[in-house]
C-alpha cells in the first residue's frame, strides 16, 4: 500500500512502523515466555523495546537504501542517458553510439532488479532490430527507384533479398504478357527449369507462399551450382492483389526463424517497382515499333544499329546489313489503293521476320523500304538470308477480293569489316547503294 510517491520513503515508514509494532508486542511475548509481568510490562522495558524496534526498522531501511538505491540510480541514469542518445541520433542519423553492445546495462543480480536490466537490454535489441529492418526497407525501396530497367532492377533486388535471408541461391520470376520469365538468377545452373515447376504455377494461380524441406535421401541435380538444397521457399510478389512475380529462395541449411521476414516486407515495394518497370518496358516496345508492320521504327532501328556497329568494332566481329524495298510499290498503291498497299507492306515484313535469325533486327526504314541488321553474319550468311527473303516474298500473295497481288523485292547487302567503313551511317549507305544497283539491273535480285 502506497503512502507517499517515493517507494524508498514508503519502505522506511513501513519498516519503522513494523519496528514500533514489534516493540509494543515484544513485552507481552516475553511475559508469555515466563518473564515476570512487573519487569516486562514496566514503562522502562516498554520504552527499551520501542527504541529497539525503531532502531532495527531504521537500520533495515539504511541497509536496503545502501543495497538497492545505487542499483536503481544506475538503471535510471543509464536509461536516461540512452534515451538522450537515441533522441539525438534520430535527428543526426549517427547511430554508432547507440548499438546494443554500447548501451546495454549491467545485470548485477538475479532478482527483479536484474530482471529490469535484462528487460531493458532486450528492449534495446528489439529497437536495434526494428531500426535495422526499417533501414533495410528504406535502402531496398531507394534502390528499386533508381532504375526502370527490369533486368537491372531484378538483379539488384535479388542480391539484397539473398543477403538479408542468408539464402545461397535464388531467382526472381516475373509474369509479362501472360508468360513467365526469369528476370534474375543467382547460383542456379539452369534457371529456365524453374519455369517448369508446378509450385511456381500454383503460386501464380493461388498467390500463396510455398515452403518445403528437401528430404535427405532426395537428390536434386542440375538446380544449384555448389550445394544440395535443404529448404526452398517461393514467396509471391503482388500488385493490386494479383501475383506478378515470385521470389524463389534456396538454402543449404534451412531458413532460420525470422529469416524470411524481411523478404516478405520487401514485397509491397518490389511489386510496385516491377509493375512500373514492366509498364516502362511495354511503353519502350510500343515506342520502338512501327504500328503498321510491327518492325522497329527508323528512330529506334538506327539506335540499335549504332549499338551493334560499336559492338562489332569493339569486338572485331562481323555486322551485316540488308537493305530491301518493294519493287514498283507505287503502282500497287495507284492500282489497288493504299489499304491494299499497307497489307502488302505487312506481308513483306512478316516474310522477312520469318527468315531472320533470333538476334537479327528488322527495321522499317521508310515507306516500303526495310533494313535488316544481322549481328555476327558473314557476307555469305547475309546473301543467303537476303535471297531467302526475296524468294519467300516472291511466293507470297495478298488477296483483294478475287484478285491475288504478288510483289517482288530488290536487296543490297553490306558487311563490316569486309567494307571498312568509319561509321554505321557509311555501312548503311553502302547497302543502300547496292540496293540501287539491284534496281538498275532489273529488280527482284540481291546485290553486294
Amino acid at each position: 500500500m502506497r503512502i507517499t510517491k517515493k517507494i524508498l520513503t514508503d519502505l522506511a515508514i513501513w519498516m519503522v512502523m513494523f519496528g514500533i509494532l514489534a516493540g509494543v508486542v515484544f513485552p507481552f511475548f516475553v511475559v508469555f515466555m515466563g518473564v515476570s509481568e512487573a519487569l516486562a510490562l514496566s514503562p522502562m522495558f516498554f520504552a527499551a523495546t520501542l527504541c529497539a524496534g525503531i532502531t532495527v526498522g531504521g537500520l533495515n531501511y539504511l541497509i536496503a537504501h545502501w543495497v538497492i538505491r545505487p542499483r536503481l540510480r544506475y538503471l535510471s541514469q543509464k536509461m536516461g542517458d540512452i534515451g538522450t542518445q537515441i533522441q539525438q541520433a534520430t535527428y543526426t542519423g549517427d547511430w554508432t553510439s547507440c548499438s546494443p553492445e554500447k548501451c546495454a546495462v549491467k545485470v548485477e543480480s538475479e532478482d527483479e532488479i536484474g530482471g529490469c536490466a535484462l528487460a531493458f537490454n532486450s528492449l534495446l535489441d528489439a529497437f536495434s532490430e526494428s531500426r535495422h529492418v526499417e533501414q533495410a526497407v528504406v535502402n531496398f525501396t531507394h534502390s528499386l527507384s533508381s532504375t526502370l530497367n527490369i533486368e537491372e532492377l531484378a538483379e539488384d533486388a535479388l542480391a539484397q533479398i539473398l543477403a538479408h535471408t542468408n539464402a545461397q541461391a535464388g531467382a526472381l520470376v516475373i509474369e509479362a504478357s501472360g508468360e513467365l520469365e526469369i528476370a534474375a538468377a543467382r547460383a542456379i545452373k539452369e534457371p529456365a527449369t524453374i519455369l517448369e515447376s508446378d509450385q511456381i504455377r500454383h503460386m501464380f494461380r493461388d498467390g500463396k507462399e510455398i515452403r518445403f524441406t528437401v528430404p535427405d535421401d532426395l537428390r536434386i541435380d542440375g538446380i544449384v551450382a555448389d550445394f544440395k538444397p535443404r529448404e526452398i521457399c517461393t514467396i509471391p510478389v503482388s500488385f493490386n492483389d494479383v501475383p506478378i512475380a515470385a521470389m524463389v529462395l534456396i538454402s543449404s541449411t534451412g531458413f532460420k526463424r525470422g529469416a524470411l521476414r524481411l523478404a516478405r516486407l520487401f514485397r509491397q515495394g518490389l511489386g510496385l517497382a516491377i509493375q512500373n518497370a514492366l509498364a516502362h518496358r511495354q511503353l519502350q516496345r510500343v515506342a520502338a515499333l512501327d504500328p503498321l508492320s510491327g518492325a522497329y521504327n527508323r528512330r529506334f532501328g538506327m539506335k540499335r544499329l549504332r549499338e551493334e556497329y560499336s559492338r562489332a568494332v569493339r569486338n572485331n566481329s562481323n555486322l551485316a546489313l540488308i537493305m530491301f524495298d518493294i519493287d514498283h510499290f507505287k503502282k500497287v498503291n495507284d492500282t489497288y489503293g493504299h489499304l491494299v498497299g499497307d497489307r502488302v507492306i505487312v506481308a513483306v515484313c512478316d516474310a522477312g521476320q520469318r527468315i531472320l535469325r533470333g538476334d537479327d533486327v528488322l527495321v522499317r526504314y521508310g515507306g516500303e523500304e526495310f533494313c535488316a541488321i544481322l549481328p555476327g553474319a558473314t557476307l555469305q550468311n547475309a546473301l543467303d538470308i537476303a535471297e531467302r527473303i526475296r524468294r519467300v516474298v516472291e511466293e507470297t500473295s495478298v488477296e483483294d477480293g478475287d484478285q491475288r497481288i504478288n510483289v517482288n523485292i530488290s536487296a543490297g547487302v553490306a558487311v563490316y569489316p569486309d567494307q571498312p567503313t568509319e561509321s554505321e551511317v557509311a555501312l548503311l549507305d553502302h547497302a543502300d547503294k547496292k540496293l540501287y544497283v539491284a534496281k538498275l539491273e532489273g529488280r527482284n535480285q540481291v546485290r553486294h
